[in-house]
């Protein structure tokens, strides 16, 4: 076998690899003779058919099997020998003149591929002495536990019949009929709908107005969409309801005690306010890992600055890009709506694309230095997790990854990534700060997107 590079710009490379016909034959009789034994001819006892007969009835389809054992072992055996890394899976070019692939086939002429594929690029790992992260930390009020409990209890609220009219904080049963210009649109429909009054569940101003109404009423409801609402089709549109009411009810008392615990399937109310302070520092947890990220990717991406496999940040572009569009067309927003334009927009998500692959091979160098690995139980607790997700479906769910090792791979990128975020972090310069939970919970405008 000759092996040639024939391009190396950059990252790219291309080799030509050159397999002699007197190679492919070898090749070929070891295969017929390993065969003979098994096949099965009429005429011919068993191990006993002539070799000349067997090439002629077996030989093209046993070289097909040859030819296409090299394809696909010899791009991953020349690169592993170069002590290179293929950023992508390699391109195989093979000749398109139907005579010529018929006399390789036929052991007439020899067999000539190139092999296409960019190179994962190399650098030298800095230093993370000089990087310092300031962790932001909320210290939780007992009157943030207590308005969750009481969120809660207003919840789990039961309601009776009223004969009187309506007052905040009172529940209607009511159908409706949302109107623009006179015309119903899509969404603003609803039978036998429930809404407490003062909830805040609908649209500003409409629960106010109908504070007073009786079981039996009809009321018409005036209000604006919001400027910036989700359906890019009613932002900021006039709308009237028209509302019938068909029952209010009234709630029952609010208590925080041990019975409202004990509806919630929990002993007493200590053990509910136990699991409530729990999730909230669960909540603020991950958003202070959030923002540590953030610091910590945002200080690598500075450190660094290498040739990127472009086919590598194409493809990271193509999944944003898609994941864009899609929001944008479920939201029924455009490029204008988000006050920009579509050739800005993909600017900047090449960018982000760029980042993202840049930060990527840097994680996993450092991961390897370090000797980071991902474990098949982390990898099986990331498959029940995600089993989870689909109550109902769960034995489709998990079919499917036991059935397709490439999906279970895929959930061990972002636990590598977090194990080697958890290796950084106890080498770098970490401070806490104490913040508000607002400073906290607020997002920075492209905070998710790049990290």
């Amino acid at each position: 076998m000759q092996v040639k590079e024939t391009k190396a710009e950059g990252l790219q490379r291309e080799i030509e690899v050159v397999v002699p016909a007197s190679d492919l034959e070898a090749r070929l009789q070891t295969r017929l003779f390993e065969v003979k034994d098994q096949v099965k001819l009429k005429g011919f006892r068993p191990g006993k058919i002539p070799m000349s007969h067997m090439r002629k009835t077996y030989g093209r389809s046993i070289m097909a099997e040859i030819v296409n054992q090299i394809v696909n072992e010899t791009p991953r055996n020349v690169i592993a020998e170069r002590n290179e890394r293929s950023a992508m899976q390699p391109e195989i070019q093979m000749t398109e003149d139907e005579s010529e692939a018929e006399k390789v086939l036929r052991g007439e002429s020899d067999f000539r591929f190139t092999v296409s594929y960019e190179t994962l690029p190399t650098f030298e790992l800095k230093g993370t002495d000089a990087i310092k992260i300031e962790r932001p930390v909320v210290e939780i009020a007992e009157t943030e536990v207590e308005d969750q409990v009481k969120r809660i209890a207003e919840n789990a609220r039961t309601f009776e019949p009223k004969d009187g009219a309506a007052e905040t904080g009172d529940r209607i049963t009511m159908d409706f009929v949302g109107k623009i210009d006179g015309d119903a649109f899509q969404g603003g429909t609803a039978e036998d709908s429930n809404l407490v009054i003062g909830s805040g569940q609908f649209i500003p101003g409409f629960e106010d107005q109908l504070v007073g109404v009786k079981a039996g009423e009809d009321k018409k409801v005036e209000v604006s969409f919001p400027e910036d609402y989700g359906a890019a089709h009613l932002a900021g549109k006039q709308a009237v309801f028209d509302v019938t009411v068909k029952a209010v009810a009234k709630p029952d008392e609010l208590n925080l005690d041990d019975e409202l615990a004990k509806k919630m399937g929990l002993e007493s109310i200590d053990r509910l306010r136990e699991i409530v302070r729990g999730q909230i520092e669960s909540q603020f947890g991950q958003a202070t890992r959030q923002k540590v990220k953030r610091q910590l990717l945002d200080a690598l991406d500075g450190d660094y600055d290498f040739e990127l496999p472009k086919k590598l940040v194409e493809a990271e572009f193509n999944n944003i890009w898609t994941q864009v569009t899609r929001e944008l067309q479920q939201s029924g927003k455009s490029f204008e709506d988000e006050e920009t334009t579509e050739e800005k927009a993909r600017e900047e998500y090449r960018k982000l694309a760029e980042r993202r692959v840049r930060l990527g091979l840097v994680l996993s160098e450092i991961g390897e230095k370090a000797g980071v690995t991902v474990s098949d139980d982390e990898l099986q607790k990331a498959v029940i997790e995600q089993v989870r997700q689909y109550p109902g479906q769960e034995q489709q769910v998990y079919d499917y990854f036991r059935n397709t090792p490439e999906a279970v791979q895929s959930l061990r990128a972002p636990i590598y990534e977090e194990k080697v975020v958890d290796h950084l972090l106890a080498t770098v310069d970490v401070t806490d700060k104490t913040v508000t939970k607002e400073e906290l919970m607020k997002e920075d405008e492209d905070e998710i997107a790049a990290a």
